[in-house]
Parts: structure tokens; sequence; C-alpha cells
């Protein structure tokens, strides 16, 4: 009988960790004959127990202190926002014509920006923001007119507390809920590698009759997450030795004569220096020492090519 295969799971995202647990978890649940075997039936509990740890971490919903305060300071802007609506539209048809124009382009402003209580929490205070920016602005006067000048500054101050408590909120989270996660990953990572362990042992020692469908299960399931969701692996460099240096690309023995190599004191080899036998007329003779086996003529140097 095949074993577990192994997988690296700190190669997971936290979403596809979670998927994964997820899968095995459940399908362990449902395996009768691993959990007629104590140590096994033993680590899938601690492992069910982890990945549960893990789920509430990844929950986007964790509710902490601030979330009461947020729901009771929306009700009240809420609550502030539908009477400042209430008491706009009450004089549309006032019949003193100057606050019924009024009323009017305050209306209009309302419905540009589309308000509703029930939207998200942030869009909801950005757009109350902009709102009493206007009527604080550019619709000062015809507030005043309506005398609605307290109601906007409630308003304002409700949706000012609601903004500081959101912003509280995900500044005392963030670093709770990823550190908290981090753990419960670990956790739930060791507890996998303790049931494989356990299974694997138990393969070992022919005692995991009813393993092999988890088993074949697992491991497809490990492949496809190689296969799909674990990050590739660079290829490696193909080249092989002797392929090239870094440099000019060329090997020792290369260079040809006259291509500019020069003697330490910067001289060329061959050049003006006059050789024994030379006759002073600066060109080789026979039996100057260069045409001889491994011979150099005096006074020549050994040019090293660059690398």
């Amino acid at each position: 009988m095949k074993k577990i295969k192994g997988i690296d799971l700190r190669g997971l995202n936290n979403g596809a960790h979670f998927q994964f647990m997820k899968a095995v978890t459940e399908q362990l649940a449902t395996e009768t004959e691993i959990n007629k075997n104590a140590v096994a039936k033993a680590a899938v509990e601690v492992l069910a127990a982890k990945f549960k740890a893990e789920d509430e971490c990844l929950s986007i919903s964790q509710k902490n202190a601030e979330s009461d305060a947020i729901a009771e300071n929306d009700a009240l802007r809420d609550a502030l926002f539908m009477g400042y609506k209430k008491a706009v539209g009450s004089y549309v048809k006032f019949p003193v014509a100057e606050k019924a124009k009024a009323s009017k382009t305050l209306m209009q402003r309302i419905k540009d920006y589309k308000i509703d209580p029930d939207m998200q929490l942030e869009r909801e205070t950005g757009l109350i923001t902009n709102l009493v920016a206007d009527c604080e602005g550019k619709d000062a006067a015809a507030v005043a007119l309506l005398n609605l000048t307290d109601y906007v500054a409630q308003l304002k101050a409700a949706n000012a507390k609601v903004e500081s408590l959101i912003k509280a909120r995900s500044m005392a989270k963030a670093p709770q809920v990823a550190g908290a996660l981090k753990q419960a990953r670990r956790a739930s990572d060791e507890a996998y590698r303790r049931v494989a362990e356990v299974l694997n042992a138990l393969v070992s020692l022919g005692m995991a009759e009813g393993f092999d469908t988890f088993i074949l299960y697992l491991n497809e399931t490990i492949t496809r997450y190689e296969q799909e969701v674990l990050p590739k692996k660079k290829p490696s460099d193909d080249k092989k030795p002797g392929d090239g240096k870094p440099g000019d690309g060329k090997k020792p023995g290369d260079g040809k004569p006259g291509d500019g190599g020069k003697t330490p004191d910067g001289k060329k080899p061959g050049g003006d220096a006059a050789k024994p036998g030379d006759g002073g007329d600066g060109k080789d003779k026979p039996g100057d020492g260069k045409d001889k086996p491994g011979g150099k003529g005096q006074g020549d140097a050994t040019v090293t090519p660059k690398e």
C-alpha cells in the first residue's frame, strides 16, 4: 500500500491553506476504518481542533471591542440623516418661495449622493462626509435659511465618531489577526504532519486495512496542489562547465598575434627590442629560439588572456 506524499504547506497562501485543511479534515471525518484506530483517531481529532482555530482566525467578521460602539453610533448617524432628509423635504412645498427653493437645492444634493443607511459602512461614511462639506460650504445659506444648521452639526459629529471607531478597529485588528492566523497555521501544519506520520507508520506495520481510499484521495489532492496552487520553481541554468566565463567570452588560447596583448613593460611580444641573432633588422631569423618546440625568444613575455 502506498504512503501519504509530502507537501510544503508553507508555500500555500492563506486561502489555499484553508481549503487544503478543510478538504483533509472533512474527508477524515468520513473515514471509519481510520477512526477505529485509537492513535489515528486522536491525531485526527487534534487536526480538527487546530483547523477550527485557523478558520476562526481567517474569518473577516471577527468581532472586537469596537464593533458594538460602531453599531450604536451608526444607528444614531442613520437616524440623524433620515431626520435631516425629512426636514429638508418638508419645505419643498413651503409657501415662502425662497425657502421652497432652498429645500429643492438641498434635496437634490441628497439625491445626488444616493446615501442608503444600509450600505457598506465606509462607503456611507465617505458620502455623508461629502454631503456635510456641501452643507457647510456652497449650501450653507440654504441650510441656515431652513434652520437646519444644528442638524448638520450633529450629523457631522456622529459621522466622525463612526469613522474614528472604524479606524481604531482596523488598527487593533490587523496585527492581532495576522499574528494569530500565522500561529494557527503552524498549529494546523503540525497536526496534519502528525496525522500523516501516524497513518504512514500504520501502513509500514501492516495495520492500515481500509486506509487505501483516503491515502489515494489525499495523494491526488497533494499532486493537484503541487501542479496548480504551489509556486513553480524557477528553471535551473542549463549551461555546462566550459560553456564560457563572465567577461569577453573567450577561452584561453583564443588570442592571436597582433591582437593588442602587451607585456608587463608595455611592449608587444616581438617588438622593437633586438634579439640575439636578429642582426639588428628586427626580423626573425632561423635559430633564434622561437622555432624550437616549446621555446620562446629571449625577452618574450607570457600573455595571460583576461577572464
